[in-house]
């Protein structure tokens, strides 16, 4: 009885350790890995975007580079996570990063992503090779507010609340009029919509009223990387303050469209890739 006793410990102990050391770390988001090559690039999309927003960059590189394409957790029809929030989704990226010994990659995202890109770059700068930013800045809310100060115990119900009682149709005619905003050509802004639709509700109003409060504006000073940092033509107007909000960056390459809105691998497309293919990538023996 006892050789039995302790053969069923030693049996359930084994069975535990299996399932411990068996079991994928749940990050909060999904990856693609496309392409081949020593050089890594590690793509973030925006505030409620899929992956697929990269797509034709990724086909730009993925002969010569490992590319990862991410799409956040709750964001375009991915599967969301329980209590999302910016600070924990750059934990995440950070830790995905380190357990698959990406080395030093290049970290591109674009508005939202291009926070977390920031913030990753900053908190982890052992980690990061070199950053593109595509239209983000380190303080979204300070465009409006220079004298902004993000709240440390933010409470987000309220958004909660008020996005998660809106029915689809009229979900969808917010989406409708906001979209056309931040995305000039009209045979992508459908698509961009859907990603919306698609994604869930509470993570989109948890995570729009996260990413509002942050504040990066200090912590970039951190960064130890060269910066590519791509912005929308309208910015070219607001130099003083765009700049001023990145003087905290060293190594900074700043660089504005010459049309279109927000999505500038869109609207600009040509301009952007011929930024990332010349000014960046191979000027920094790629």
């Amino acid at each position: 009885m006892k050789k039995f006793t302790f053969l069923l410990i030693i049996m359930l102990f084994f069975l535990a350790v299996c399932n411990i050391f068996g079991q994928e770390t749940p990050y909060p988001f999904e990856v693609k890995k496309t392409g081949k090559g020593n050089q890594s690039l590690l793509f973030i999309p925006g505030f409620a975007s899929s992956g697929e927003v990269w797509n034709e960059t990724t086909a730009k590189f993925e002969k010569n580079f490992t590319c990862y394409t991410l799409t956040m957790a709750g964001f375009a029809g991915t599967k969301p996570q329980a209590d999302a929030s910016f600070k924990d989704w750059e934990k995440a990226i950070a830790a995905y990063i380190k357990n698959n010994k990406i080395n030093k990659p290049v970290i591109i995202g674009h508005s939202m992503g291009g926070g977390l890109a920031l913030a990753i770059a900053a908190d982890y700068p052992e980690l990061t090779g070199k950053i593109i930013i595509v239209d983000a800045l380190p303080c979204l809310a300070a465009l409006a507010d220079p004298d902004f100060i993000s709240k440390e115990n933010n409470d987000c119900s309220a958004t909660i609340s008020q996005l998660t009682a809106m029915n689809d149709e009229q979900f969808r005619k917010m989406q409708t009029q906001t979209i056309p905003r931040l995305l000039a050509d009209p045979s992508m802004q459908e698509t961009v919509i859907n990603w919306s639709m698609r994604s869930d509700r509470k993570t989109f109003a948890k995570m729009y009223c996260d990413f509002s409060n942050t504040d990066l504006r200090e912590k970039i000073k951190n960064i130890q990387c060269p910066s590519l940092i791509l912005l929308e033509s309208y910015f070219a107007n607001l130099k003083p303050t765009i700049e001023n909000q990145y003087k905290n960056l060293k190594n900074a390459d700043m660089q504005y469209a010459t049309k279109g809105l927000h999505f500038i691998m869109y609207d600009d497309k040509d301009w952007y890739l011929t930024s990332l293919l010349t000014s960046y990538l191979r000027n920094n023996g790629f």
